[in-house]
């Protein structure tokens, strides 16, 4: 949840090395995956055609927002972009079975999209 009551308390009296940038990255990313989470729970929470909208609206700018930090993640890490990799292809082995459809080189922020 934010604080609001001092606009400086995200701020840090020194420059963070790459070290605690990465993870800093890692944190904005959960927050975005929060934020998506919580703006689905309220149009699930709603009726109002409208309201849906605005939200779902704001929801996929948060998806972008994901997609935009992991590719920094991967600029930051280039070795945990190896691991995120690994995955992939993990998946896409399992694609291989019959009847499995969708997109092999999806990322955290596609699958977000769909």
């Amino acid at each position: 949840m934010a604080v609001f009551g001092n606009p400086f308390t995200a701020n840090v009296e020194r420059k963070i090395t790459k070290e605690e940038l990465i993870q800093a990255i890692r944190m904005d990313i959960a927050g975005e995956l929060e934020a998506i989470y919580i703006y689905d729970a309220h149009i699930q929470a709603t009726d109002d055609e409208f309201t849906k909208k605005v939200l779902g609206d704001i929801r996929d700018e948060e998806k972008a927002h994901v997609g935009e930090l992991m590719t920094l993640l991967r600029y930051l890490d280039p070795k945990e972009a190896e691991h995120f990799e690994e995955g992939v292809q993990e998946v896409s082995e399992m694609m291989q079975e019959p009847g499995i459809q969708a997109n092999p080189r999806s990322t955290v922020g596609s699958l977000l999209k769909e």
